[in-house]
């Protein structure tokens, strides 16, 4: 099985900047698209960016142009850059794998999930 474990979390005030990682286990990790879902307390999960295989990226319309996600195989990792963060950011983010190397927004297409990590951006 895999394994995906996130760090990376805390308070932060708008405006500022985090760094999420997602550390993954298993020797499959360069064929997987890999994506970043978040969740709000009392809201639905939602899709925020994803990559794939060939290191092609897909983001969400709401976190365009702030967030950057990235992998490196070689540590198998992917990483969320989130800037001009926005009290909306705040949610537990989770970071999730499927086999296949195409992205997809649908969380259903995604085999693996880590336990999340708490994002809280202060106003």
């Amino acid at each position: 099985q895999v394994q995906l474990v996130e760090s990376g979390g805390g308070l932060v005030q708008a405006g500022g900047s985090l760094r999420l990682s997602c550390a993954a286990s298993g020797r499959t990790f360069s064929t997987r698209a890999m994506a970043w879902f978040r969740q709000a307390p009392g809201k639905e999960r939602e899709f925020v960016a994803a990559i794939s295989r060939t290191s092609s990226t897909y983001y969400a319309d709401s976190v365009k142009g702030r967030f950057t996600i990235s992998r490196d195989n070689a540590k198998n990792t992917v990483n969320l850059q989130m800037n001009s963060l926005k009290p909306e950011d705040t949610a537990d983010y989770y970071c999730a794998t499927r086999l296949v190397g195409v992205v997809s927004d649908a969380g259903y297409n995604y085999d693996y999930w880590g336990q999340g990590t708490q994002v809280t951006v202060s106003s």
